[in-house]
C-alpha cells in the first residue's frame, strides 16, 4: 500500500485581488499562507515521509519547501502533471466579471461538460492529475509521500478515488494548506482523511450574524 497525503498550497498573495491565478507566474504565499505552511510543516515533520512532489507554481513550491525544512534528506520534486487547472483566457481575470458568463454556472453545475477558453477541460486536468499520482504510487511502494497541489486537481483527483462522478467534484471542500490522506493498493483506494485543518493556527472569529429581520428584509430587496 501507499500513503498519499494530498496537500492544498497554503494562502497565496493573489485571494484579495479577486482575480484567478490560475497558472500566472509570481502568486507567491501571503504572510498568513507562510505561518499556514510552517505550521503544516511542524505538523508533518514526524510523518516518515519518502518524497514530496509538488505542482511546479510558486504557491505550491513554497508550501512542499515548508514541509522539506523538516526532512533534510528529501528535495521537492516539481511535477508539472500535478499544476493547476489550465483555465486558459479565464486566468488573470476578475471573479466578479467571469461570474456574470454563462460558462461560470456550467463550471458549478455541470463542470464535466466545461472547456476553458483556448484551456482544458475537468476531464482533461482529472486524467493527468489521477495518471501522475498512479505513477508515483508505482515508484513508492509501501511508502507515503506528500503531493502539494491545488483545490481543484485535489477535489478532482478525491472524487476519482471515490468512484464518483466528476460533476460531483464541486460538492468536495479543499481548504488552503489542508491535508487529505488517501491510501492505495491492489484493492479499493481508501480515502482515511479528508480536508484537515486541526493543525493550522485559530482563525479570526467570523462577524456575527445579521438579525434574522434584517437577512430577510436583505434578501427581499436583493442585497444578499
Amino acid at each position: 500500500m501507499t500513503e498519499v497525503f494530498l496537500i492544498r498550497h497554503a494562502i497565496n498573495d493573489w485571494v484579495k485581488t479577486g482575480r484567478l491565478a490560475g497558472w500566472t507566474p509570481g502568486v507567491h504565499l501571503s504572510s498568513d499562507g507562510r505561518t499556514q505552511a510552517a505550521a503544516l510543516g511542524a505538523h508533518l515533520a514526524r510523518a516518515r515521509l519518502s518524497a514530496i512532489y509538488a505542482s511546479p507554481l510558486e504557491r505550491t513550491m513554497e508550501t512542499a519547501e515548508a514541509i522539506a525544512a523538516h526532512y533534510p534528506a528529501l528535495s521537492v520534486q516539481p511535477l508539472a502533471e500535478l499544476g493547476e487547472v489550465r483555465f486558459g483566457d479565464w486566468e488573470g481575470a476578475r471573479l466578479k466579471k467571469l461570474q456574470r458568463q454563462a460558462l461560470w454556472q456550467a463550471v458549478q453545475l455541470y463542470p464535466s461538460r466545461v472547456q476553458f477558453p483556448n484551456g482544458e477541460t475537468f476531464r482533461q486536468a482529472q486524467v493527468r492529475a489521477v495518471d501522475a499520482i498512479e505513477r508515483l504510487v508505482g515508484r513508492h511502494a509501501g511508502q507515503r509521500i506528500a503531493v502539494v497541489s491545488h483545490s481543484d486537481i485535489i477535489k478532482l483527483v478525491v472524487t476519482y478515488y471515490l468512484g464518483a462522478p466528476l460533476d460531483a467534484f464541486q460538492r468536495v471542500e479543499i481548504s488552503p494548506a489542508s491535508l487529505s490522506i488517501l491510501w492505495l493498493a491492489h484493492s479499493r483506494p481508501i480515502i482515511v482523511r479528508l480536508n484537515d485543518t486541526s493543525f493550522l493556527p485559530d482563525r479570526p472569529p467570523a462577524r456575527a450574524p445579521h438579525p434574522w429581520w434584517r437577512r430577510i428584509l436583505a434578501g427581499l430587496l436583493g442585497q444578499r
